[in-house]
């Protein structure tokens, strides 16, 4: 009888009390198991990444990657099972290996192991801000938190831009890793390689450590998504323009927005273009007429205004792999076209200049387009809102519906925006 401690003495075999130990009580088990749980889920640090599980990936991986996808999902899953060595996923942005690390977090988690999550970025910028002396976790808890995790995932890897201090933290949290044969899995965007010798060596150590590529290069030699992996969830099935909160007019106004996406995604034909506040359901709209298109194997390329123009100007860096312009044609010339978040970034004489003549050449040869916008239209440049305008070949439609708050495994609304 456990009296409300919950805990017990066991039964020897004799069936007297084991004076030596206590065991949780059967009437606690299953609020211990929720309580560990909850305390395995804190400790990973996956937060919104909590729905990247093997269940919802992908099953083709992106267009013209299956095969390569497919084969690094089955090592993924076999990893999950028994984490021995360690998993180095490879892959442009947008291939999915975010998504395949936090699965086998996601998986260990829901078998009631232990699983630590970070970006590097993030990792190095959590031990600077570490030293400070009003920080809630000191620098040594954190390191050695990190180091001997049972199982690190270490997502976004890189060498480039990286100071000499960060990469001597890196190799220190990865030397001491490998040294104690602890179940790692990193991603990156680059060639295992280029990421310097101290731990190139550790991958060609091909009985601990396994590469797997998800997707192959772009022949422009600039790695760029078909879709961003954190939109391949939005389709129109769990489009909600039904929203409760709303008053019937803006509920009417989303049902039309929503119907002139699926009528696009249908046959993309012109240009649509998606105006509304951040978080009104814009970018979901626009994500799946991507999936849409996708799922019949139809080209799509969905670019982030910010992310196009990092991309551009990176192109033009001497340690570029690719060439600025193959990358600027492809995009120019892409069947189809999703531009988000068009506004703010074209501040610059020469972000107007580059999206004149994307928006231009795209006019010209009427390519169909989707593009989201905060901006009305007469605060964007009048050469490109002009064209927007312009009945003959595109729509503009105002979606009134104020910021989606999205509950459920862990969004928020600017997901939808």
């Amino acid at each position: 009888m456990c009296r409300g401690a919950g805990l017990v003495h066991p039964l020897l075999p004799s069936g007297t009390p084991d004076f030596s130990r206590v065991v949780p009580c059967r009437c606690r088990a299953a609020g211990l198991l929720r309580e560990k749980q909850g305390l395995l889920e804190r400790y990973s640090n996956l937060g919104y990444l909590s729905h990247y599980t093997f269940e919802t990936l992908r099953p083709g991986g992106r267009v013209g990657a299956s095969q390569h996808y497919r084969s690094a999902c089955e090592a993924a899953r076999r990893f999950a099972d028994s984490p021995k060595g360690w998993l180095v996923l490879v892959g442009p942005v947008g291939s999915g290996k975010t998504h395949v690390a936090c699965a086998i977090a996601n998986s260990r988690l829901s078998t009631g192991e232990s699983a630590f999550y970070v970006g590097a970025a993030d990792l190095l910028d959590h031990l600077r801000g570490a030293f400070n002396p009003g920080s809630e976790v000191s620098y040594d808890e954190l390191f050695e938190r990190v180091k001997n995790a049972p199982l690190l995932v270490v997502d976004d890897v890189r060498a480039e831009g990286a100071t000499p201090w960060a990469r001597l933290k890196l190799e220190q949290i990865l030397n001491h890793r490998y040294n104690m044969k602890l179940p790692t899995v990193l991603t990156t965007d680059m060639a295992p390689d280029e990421l310097g010798p101290g731990l190139n060596e550790r991958f060609l150590d091909t009985e601990f450590c396994s590469v797997l590529v998800l997707a192959e290069q772009r022949g422009n030699g600039i790695d760029i998504p078909d879709l961003p992996e954190g939109l391949r969830q939005e389709t129109f099935e769990n489009f909600d323009y039904k929203r409760i909160e709303l008053s019937l007019e803006e509920q009417q106004n989303l049902e039309m927005a929503y119907n002139l996406a699926v009528e696009f995604a249908r046959q993309p034909e012109g240009w649509l273009v998606f105006a509304g506040m951040n978080g009104c359901g814009k970018t979901h709209l626009a994500a799946a007429i991507a999936n849409h298109r996708l799922a019949q194997e139809r080209p799509v390329l969905f670019l982030v205004v910010a992310d196009l123009l990092d991309y551009l100007r990176s192109a033009f860096g001497p340690e570029s792999r690719g060439s600025y312009s193959k990358f600027f044609e492809e995009v120019k010339q892409s069947p189809l076209l999703i531009l988000d978040d068009f506004g703010e970034q074209s501040s610059t004489l020469w972000a107007r200049s580059k999206l004149f003549q994307l928006i231009n050449h795209r006019y010209n040869a009427r390519l169909p387009m989707v593009v989201t916008t905060e901006q009305s239209l007469d605060q964007i440049e009048p050469r490109i809102s002009s064209r927007f305008a312009d009945p003959r070949f595109g729509t503009v439609f105002n979606i009134l519906a104020p910021h989606y708050n999205v509950d459920g495994y862990g969004q928020s609304g600017d997901r939808r925006a």
